[in-house]
């Protein structure tokens, strides 16, 4: 018949892990005059941790969509699928920082619920259907086309001639650059007489 433990023994694997976890524990080894950055810093789980992108296949550049400041993005991917996004500190707008909405791009992409297909309803009709992105761009250039032409004012009753349709109006988005903003202003008001050209970042 065996005997019970005796207390000692059962204070052993107690006082084993309390004198592991004080050995590994960084602190009393900082207090004992180790330097923190060196090895009086490490521990077991320390050494185990892994940066947590270096699982990234990809590292691409991006700018944030939601404002007209345009902080420069670090797309993190792995296997086409984005994994982290995080601020550029190349960028000499932000620096490597991002703001609450910046750092929320990341649940922008993978949003179970972001639309990712042309949904269109047909007037009258009560349902959404999924339509090809080439028929969704011809329709739209049509209807641009048949307004213009419905609406177009060559000249006033006055007699001046203004070339324009007031039935159209267009609002850029903010993280248009220059280049793209003018050539918009361009194609609207010179090409099609769009009076009203607005851009998200002034509004």
């Amino acid at each position: 018949m065996s005997r019970p433990p005796s207390r000692r023994t059962m204070r052993r694997p107690l006082a084993r892990r309390i004198d592991d976890f004080l050995r590994d524990w960084s602190l009393p080894r900082q207090l004992a005059g180790q330097p923190h950055r060196s090895d009086a810093a490490r521990s077991t789980l320390s050494e185990g941790l892994r940066p947590r992108l270096e699982q990234a296949d990809t590292v691409s550049t991006t700018i944030c969509p939601y404002c007209a400041v345009g902080c420069a993005q670090l797309s993190y991917v792995k296997d086409g699928r984005l994994i982290h996004i995080e601020g550029d500190p190349r960028s000499p707008i932000n620096q490597g920082t991002l703001c609450p909405k910046g750092a929320a791009t990341f649940s922008l992409v993978n949003n179970p619920q972001r639309l990712s297909r042309v949904k269109w309803r047909a007037p009258y009709s009560d349902r959404w259907e999924e339509k090809p992105l080439d028929w969704a761009m011809e329709r739209i250039a049509q209807l641009v086309k048949r307004t213009r032409d419905e609406t177009f004012v060559h000249k006033l009753p006055n007699g001046t001639t203004v070339n324009h349709t007031m039935a159209i109006g267009s609002l850029g988005g903010a993280t248009l650059d220059n280049e793209e903003n003018y050539l918009i202003k361009k194609v609207f008001s010179a090409g099609l007489g769009l009076v009203w050209v607005e851009n998200q970042a002034r509004v």
